[in-house]
């Protein structure tokens, strides 16, 4: 497909969900985006492989067509694109396959719902179906699901505490209870039906149903105008109007920033800790958009390698990441050192057919960064964010290392 194409599809500058379409109208990839005709136009740059990623440009070179469904703010899109990406599983999504990283939401099947945040990694663990009532996701944006959740919560008022609702002891629990100050209410049998129905609206949101929340309670708006309830009809009115007018400048800054062309690119960056060759560890951890991405970040024990040897290490881990096609792939990676260690790095990468750039940052004798060694067009476009995810896995690996070494001792 080229950007002559799109010209026939008069791409609106609103916000939506698009979907990159093969020869047999399959789909190949679907993204959300503030506006459809700035993101999608931004697929056909020269440049894209170093933008994104190889796999993306492979992605657009298959494509056929694009085509696109408007929604009526950027926080309905991020749904509706969790919701398609879960229902169609398209080939070049990889990075919103379900990686035990990613946020799910979950409202649970009790007498008072609650609506929590999981990691897909503790779904399973402190969950059975039963114990489940409605599942959302998974959500591959931390930074932009959390944003999405304080407006979410503005809409809809629930019960997200750690217990369930009902299991407090005593008057003093039931008083600190988060939900008596999150939504001003104690649950009673007085009120259970209005909270069932909230947990209703929000499923219904979730589903991408908004209109039908909308219709729901505009008719109970006019219900109690009808029997002069005139304050509650007046709650009402306001409740639809912010659903209709969706205030989410938060979101819309939050996207924007993460895909501006300079600041989109994800950097994964390596380090090892050991003591003389003892207790030795790895570590990965992600830049993204310029903001470290620590629910990405990830330990590794070193198996292979016996001694002091860190190039040896860096292989170890690099080959063990690559094992995982789950995990969104970087367009740069960083390693701690100098020749020896990016050569091990591009060693791994070569092996496995993956072409991602490699920035080695040499360190002097007090472990502050002295040089750069790349390509200069990278380290003239990406110097911060290479500097800040190699101080974030340094960080890190000595973090784990201690923290393996008191374990070890005991």
């Amino acid at each position: 497909m080229k950007k002559t194409d799109l010209k026939k599809k008069n791409l609106p500058d609103a916000p939506g969900v698009y979907f990159f379409l093969g020869s047999k109208k399959e789909i190949l990839y679907i993204g959300k985006a503030t506006s459809l005709k700035n993101r999608v136009q931004s697929y056909f740059t020269k440049d894209l492989a170093e933008k994104r990623s190889k796999l993306i440009e492979k992605m657009v070179s298959e494509a056929k067509t694009v085509a696109y469904t408007q929604t009526d703010s950027v926080l309905e899109a991020l749904i509706l694109e969790s919701n398609l990406i879960r229902t169609h599983k398209p080939k070049y999504n990889t990075i919103a396959k379900d990686d035990k990283s990613y946020n799910h939401l979950v409202i649970t099947s009790e007498q008072y719902p609650r609506v929590l945040v999981v990691r897909a990694k503790d779904l399973a663990e402190k969950y059975t179906e039963k114990e489940i009532l409605y599942h959302f996701g998974p959500f591959t944006s931390g930074s932009l699901f959390k944003e999405a959740l304080k407006i979410i919560r503005k809409l809809f008022q629930y019960y997200d505490t750690t217990a369930p609702v009902g299991s407090e002891q005593t008057k003093i629990e039931r008083g600190k209870i988060d939900f008596n100050r999150q939504i001003g209410l104690y649950p009673t049998e007085n009120n259970h039906k209005q909270y069932m129905q909230t947990i209703r609206h929000i499923r219904l949101f979730f589903e991408g149903k908004k209109q039908e929340v909308v219709d729901e309670l505009t008719e109970m708006m006019m219900h109690a105008a009808k029997k002069e309830q005139f304050e509650e009809a007046a709650v009402l009115k306001r409740k639809i109007f912010a659903l209709q007018h969706i205030q989410d400048v938060a979101l819309i800054k939050n996207e924007n920033r993460m895909y501006r062309d300079e600041n989109s690119i994800r950097i994964e960056a390596y380090d090892i800790a050991h003591l003389q060759g003892e207790h030795m560890v790895g570590v990965m951890t992600v830049v993204e958009a310029g903001e470290p991405m620590q629910s990405e970040y990830r330990k590794f024990k070193i198996k292979s390698v016996q001694g002091s040897n860190d190039p040896a290490a860096l292989k170890e881990i690099i080959d063990r990441r690559l094992q995982h096609p789950e995990w969104p792939f970087p367009q740069i990676i960083v390693v701690d050192g100098s020749t020896a260690q990016k050569n091990a790095a591009e060693h791994v990468l070569r092996k496995a057919e993956v072409l991602i750039p490699v920035v080695a940052v040499v360190k002097d004798e007090r472990h502050k960064p002295v040089r750069l060694i790349a390509a200069k067009k990278i380290i003239e476009k990406h110097e911060h964010a290479i500097l800040l995810a190699n101080a974030e896995s340094h960080r890190f690996a000595l973090q784990y290392h201690r923290g393996k070494r008191k374990i070890d001792r005991t």
